[in-house]
């Protein structure tokens, strides 16, 4: 497994700052120069995706998956992301499967720009039977302590700006599981009006869709625009997640017909018969990052970004969100 990974590995330590290689006890990262760095970290997993992964035999998106949860988590502050280090438990390794996650995560560290430092392969198998295995990681960022972003700056007047979701994420998917049981779908059956880019494709496949990285997205709006907050939209959706960022007295007034909701949210909850307001708490609803900004950069920053979107403003308030349309 280790010769397996060591090229997929190799990819993603050409970053400046990574001291060593593959198979050290621990991971050297040497600090860029700068005057008052911050470490900035965060961790997660992929939850109950990896039974999809399972299920279906493909192991190559889920790890891209790992990284963007916490990359992207560590994005809203401003910071820029330096490694990643991930967890693979497991019943019994399996050489290929296990390279095959470990590749993913190598792929996500290039997507969002970090080195893949190390990590580490448990096999339990006491405690995980039948192939089952789960995922962790951590990732590691820096940003100057001035540069820091932490909704502090946030003003009546400023602009909600959503970028798109590139499918369900890595969020709400034990619901998802539960509304494809209780309709006797399995994860090969193609649904009908699921999606648009590609209608041959299963449900298993449409959900395995890699969770969006928004590195490159976070450095074009830093570039263009006045950026006061941001927030990774993850469980709890658009209600739960944009008032962590929203000082007291002001509130984040979005917009629901600014954008339309891809069809994967239309087939679940007509499946499932589950309310709009609980979809919008449980799944990203087709935004995956969102960022206020300045009220003078919000063409800048739509500019900046493809597909980005103004969903909303900000306004005087108490409920920090509110959503509309």
């Amino acid at each position: 497994m280790v010769e397996r990974i060591r090229a997929a590995v190799s990819s993603t330590i050409g970053k400046a700052g990574v001291l060593g290689g593959l198979g050290g006890f621990a991971g050297l990262f040497e600090l860029p120069p700068m005057k008052e760095p911050v470490l900035v970290s965060a961790t997660d997993g992929v939850g109950t995706k990896v039974l999809i992964a399972e299920a279906l035999g493909r192991y190559d998106t889920v790890g891209i998956d790992l990284v963007a949860m916490s990359v992207n988590d560590l994005l809203v502050t401003g910071a820029s992301p330096l490694f990643f280090l991930d967890y693979l438990a497991v019943g019994r390794l399996d050489p290929e499967k296990a390279a095959s996650l470990v590749e993913g995560v190598a792929a996500g560290c290039r997507r969002a720009g970090c080195a893949l430092l190390g990590g580490e392969t448990a096999e339990m198998p006491d405690l995980y039977r039948g192939g089952h295995f789960d995922l962790a990681g951590f990732a590691v960022g820096v940003v100057e302590k001035e540069d820091i972003i932490d909704g502090s700056r946030v003003e009546a007047g400023d602009t909600v700006i959503g970028l798109p979701a590139s499918g369900i994420h890595s969020n709400g998917l034990s619901l998802v599981r539960k509304i494809l049981e209780i309709n006797r779908i399995g994860y090969g059956d193609v649904v009908e009006g699921a999606n648009v880019e590609d209608s041959a494709r299963s449900i298993g496949e449409i959900l395995l869709t890699p969770t969006e990285i928004y590195s490159g997205a976070v450095r074009a709006l830093a570039r263009a625009a006045d950026v006061r907050a941001m927030a990774h939209i993850t469980g709890g959706g658009l209600p739960g997640n944009v008032p962590r960022v929203i000082p007291s007295g002001l509130c984040a007034r979005i917009d629901r017909s600014r954008w339309q909701t891809p069809l994967l949210f239309d087939t679940l909850q007509r499946l499932g018969n589950v309310g709009r307001e609980e979809m919008f708490r449980t799944f990203n609803m087709g935004i995956g990052f969102v960022a206020v900004v300045a009220a003078a950069s919000g063409k800048a920053a739509l500019e900046a970004v493809p597909g980005a979107l103004a969903i909303g403003g900000i306004v005087n308030g108490k409920d920090k969100v509110e959503l509309i349309g």
